[in-house]
């Protein structure tokens, strides 16, 4: 497996954030998804494939808060 390449990444936040410093953010690397988390900008990131991700961002728009 080879590192991701990030140093280009144009990192968004969650559109969901509301500021208290619990988000993620997401960048395009490739044909991968990167998410790091925002409090942790030099830290861990997690890849997945894209069509991962459409997926769990799909499934995850259909659920609301109890």
């Amino acid at each position: 497996m080879s590192a991701l390449d990030l140093t280009r990444a144009q990192w968004r936040t969650s559109s969901r954030s509301v500021g208290n410093g619990n988000c993620v953010e997401v960048a395009a690397a490739g044909d991968r998804i990167a998410v790091r988390d925002s409090k942790d900008r030099p830290g861990p990131v997690l890849a997945f494939p894209a069509s991962a991700w459409r997926a769990f961002v799909t499934g995850v728009d259909g659920v609301r808060p109890g």
